[in-house]
């Protein structure tokens, strides 16, 4: 028998129960020890037969038992749960049984605190929707009812009424879609041509706003009442008609700019199919390699290809040669006799070339020279693409040489438009041929042998060999007098070794040549009229040109032929003077006008010796 102290410190079989007064016999007692012996024999069967395998593992302990899906056991397996079908899209599963109803217009969790001053805030909002939504009562005075503006029903749209102050109903909006439909904005746009501003003035255009069907991330749609539409747009365009045609340009403006980009595009894909035979052949092609100008002891500059020898001389003073798109260079620079620059006609013409090339023939331009330019080096003509308009075309070159800019020209291209009306100043009368007329190389030969003057014969000399070398044969026409007194010059001028006639861009650039010839001298040459007899001085000091401007009027003419130039100085102060002059065929058409303003400044050294002597 065990003590009972070791039976308290270990497990016995059976476990040890409280004494209870029961009588109990010795045979009743060992029938309940054999029943239970019995029972976990049976439970220890049931578990062995429901396990995977009955041998014992490696260390000899029983395999783990199969918990049935019946226990209660936090380990017991879980039912698989029923798989989402995919054609219900995303949803989010709740437990409804967990959720409370906090009666604000969501659920919560139960267990989960709901704010009072939130719960109020949404039952006020509630409320005021509630009030807005709600309809007007009907008053028993059937005069104080509105009614509808088709049929005189009480029973009228109220949210039509409320956004855009119609009076309609229900059956008379059904029956009548052509008035009382609702477009969306992008109708209005793409239909009756209104701007987003206006649709967006609340004033102006009455909409109502809705959710956007497709999407409702997207912005709101706001419709509007076809019958305000279509008013405020008979208002803005003037008619129904006129709606018509301001959407047929606009679809045909369309439709043009597309096709116009397609053009460019399969253009594009044209020149870059054939980039590569191009550049072959453009390979193949001579350049010639020039060096700087080299003035001559005739003060011809002249420029020598380093490859081929190949030689420029002034006989082809305007040409220029093409560097990069919209960039040109001067081949030929000629430094007039006593001159501060190279000669300005030349640089207005090859500017002239140099946009020419980039467009169709100019009708006028304006240019201003900033800076004397050497017959040293170069001239770089940048062209830029000021504007390209239906029916102008404007050019800005600017003329760089050593890094400065010595010359800028503002060139306007029109395209022509021979039934308009026209008119001109007519050819001055009487005028002699220039047959009869004197060359400019007469007078000065006839002056040389006139004078005694050293310094006289001199500048005869250098103006003779200046006029023999130049591209542009010059006859005096004569002098004439106006009704004020101011001098008005007459010269025929044309341009020399001539063999065809060139087309009319051509012999624009010609007459910008021609057109600084014998110009700012007419102003020295009237201040010199006008102050002889001790009047004032007349010794000019300096005299170069600030701006230029010619128009073009005409496209036909020939340069090769003699012109008329009617020159006048109308004004000179503070060190400047302008001049105009007209150019005029030989049938008396006039083809350009032409406008200077240069410095002419006087040596008053003789103004300061006078008033030195009077005091």
């Amino acid at each position: 028998m065990d003590t009972p102290g070791a039976s308290r410190s270990r497990f016995t079989t059976p476990p040890p129960r409280e004494s209870r007064n029961l009588d109990l016999t010795p045979e009743q007692v060992k029938r309940i020890e054999l029943n239970r012996l019995k029972a976990k024999a049976r439970q220890r069967e049931r578990e062995e037969q429901a396990s995977s395998s009955t041998l014992p593992n490696a260390n000899g302990k029983r395999p783990l038992a199969v918990v049935p899906a019946t226990s209660t056991s936090p380990t017991a397996p879980k039912p698989p749960k029923l798989k989402r079908d995919s054609r219900l899209g995303k949803y989010f599963e709740y437990d409804l049984s967990k959720m409370v109803n906090s009666k604000g217009g969501f659920l919560v969790e139960d267990g989960k605190e709901v704010d009072e001053d939130v719960r109020a805030k949404e039952k006020e909002r509630e409320r005021q929707r509630a009030m807005q939504n709600l309809e007007p009562p009907i008053m028993l005075d059937p005069k104080l009812n509105p009614r509808c503006n088709e049929c005189n029903s009480m029973d009228i749209d109220q949210t039509y009424k409320k956004v855009f102050g119609c009076l309609v109903c229900n059956k008379c909006k059904n029956e009548k879609p052509e008035k009382y439909s609702l477009l969306t904005k992008t109708e209005c746009k793409e239909d009756y041509l209104l701007t987003d501003a206006e649709l967006r003035d609340q004033e102006l255009m009455p909409h109502l706003l809705k959710a956007n069907p497709h999407k409702s991330t997207f912005a709101n749609m706001m419709l509007f009442l076809r019958y305000q539409v279509e008013d405020f747009a008979w208002k803005k365009w003037g008619s129904p008609e006129a709606l018509d045609a301001e959407w047929q340009r606009r679809v045909d403006e369309k439709k043009k700019k597309k096709n116009k980009k397609f053009e460019e595009s399969l253009k594009e894909l044209r020149r870059r199919t054939r980039e590569t035979v191009w550049q072959k052949r453009k390979d193949k092609e001579h350049k010639h390699t020039f060096g700087v100008v080299e003035k001559g002891p005739n003060g011809v500059g002249k420029q020598i290809c380093h490859d081929c020898g190949f030689s420029i001389d002034i006989s082809s003073a305007l040409e220029v040669e093409q560097l990069d798109v919209n960039l040109y260079r001067s081949k030929t620079l000629y430094l007039p006799p006593r001159a501060r620059g190279v000669f300005g006609g030349q640089v207005i013409s090859q500017a002239l070339v140099s946009a020419n090339n980039c467009v169709d023939p100019a009708f006028s331009l304006h240019c201003y020279f900033l800076l004397s330019a050497s017959a040293a080096v170069p001239i770089l003509y940048n062209v830029d693409r000021v504007r390209d308009g239906r029916s102008y075309v404007t050019r800005a070159v600017r003329a760089v040489q050593r890094g400065r800019t010595i010359f800028l020209m503002l060139c306007s291209f029109q395209r022509p438009e021979p039934r308009q009306p026209s008119f001109q100043l007519p050819m001055p009368p009487n005028v002699p041929s220039p047959d009869a007329c004197e060359g400019i190389e007469v007078i000065y030969e006839r002056l040389f042998k006139e004078t005694t003057d050293a310094k006289v014969k001199d500048f005869c000399l250098t103006a003779l060999e200046e006029r023999r070398r130049s591209p542009i044969d010059v006859k005096l026409a004569g002098v004439r007098e106006s009704e004020d007194g101011i001098p008005i010059f007459l010269y025929w001028h044309k341009a020399r070794n001539t063999p065809v006639r060139y087309d009319p861009a051509f012999q624009k650039c010609i007459l910008a040549y021609i057109s600084d010839s014998q110009f700012i001298s007419a102003a020295r040459r009237t201040l010199t009229q006008l102050n002889q007899g001790g009047k004032g001085p007349t010794k000019v000091v300096m005299q170069t040109s600030l701006d230029h401007n010619i128009s073009y009027y005409d496209d036909d003419f020939d340069c090769g032929d003699w012109l008329l130039y009617v020159i006048v100085s109308e004004r000179a102060a503070s060190g400047r003077a302008a001049v105009h002059g007209r150019m005029y065929t030989p049938s008396g058409t006039l083809v350009a006008v032409c406008n200077q303003e240069g410095v002419v400044r006087v040596d008053d050294r003789e103004n300061i010796l006078a008033t030195a002597a009077k005091l």
